[in-house]
């Protein structure tokens, strides 16, 4: 969150010499949630990985989404690389139906290795992007980041040709994607609603390499 880091002033005015995208979208978070209860309508805890040297507002998303939905949350915390061991060792001690990644490019960089965790421990894993769930996590919900970039061309052109970065607004996103990993589904013993399948706009059936 370019405003709650204090980059910009605000997004519609952000001043200074830096405009560009986001791709952070807090209010997603919470629907991560709710497509978990709804694939598992049993689900009544998940653990939740984030890292609080992010400044986004996604954990407080998450947190009153399960608020709503009775779902118990075990928070783990990672601001360095070298903690991702402690976290997934205390991870292994605790139970909970479901992991929760809230992306960052810390959590991005293991995302693989998240993935086996959730695959091993039989639980589903979701986040917000879609490389959590190319990697094996169950399912992403979230920009779709590749559009994102394509933006990034248009504030290069504008500026180029003269426009102040002051005066462009920062954008956020317009397109989210839902995808749904169903080859981990099977692995872990979970069926997808149709209902969710049909609003998927990606389905991976294979393990990439």
């Amino acid at each position: 969150d370019p405003v709650r880091a204090s980059i910009i002033s605000s997004l519609a005015r952000p001043g200074g010499n830096i405009t560009g995208v986001t791709f952070v979208m807090d209010e997603l978070a919470g629907k991560r949630i709710q497509l978990l209860k709804e694939i598992n309508s049993k689900l009544s805890s998940s653990g939740v990985l984030w890292n609080p040297a992010h400044a986004d507002n996604e954990l407080r998303e998450i947190q009153i989404t399960a608020k709503e939905f009775s779902v118990q949350l075990r928070l783990f915390k990672v601001d360095h690389m070298d903690e991702f061991d402690n976290a997934l060792s205390a991870m292994k001690k605790d139970k909970f139906d479901a992991l929760i990644v809230v992306p960052s490019r810390l959590t991005s960089l293991r995302r693989s290795q998240l993935a086996g965790f959730a695959l091993k421990s039989r639980i589903p894993m979701a986040s917000g992007w879609r490389e959590f769930a190319e990697a094996g996590g169950l399912l992403s919900y979230g920009p779709n980041r590749v559009q994102i970039a394509r933006r990034i061309a248009y504030y290069v052109d504008r500026i180029l040709k003269g426009a102040k970065p002051a005066d462009l607004p920062v954008e956020t996103p317009s397109k989210f994607e839902l995808v749904i990993n169903l080859k981990t589904a099977q692995e872990i013993g979970l069926t997808i609603p149709q209902s969710v399948l049909y609003r998927a706009d990606a389905v991976i059936r294979e393990r990439r390499q």
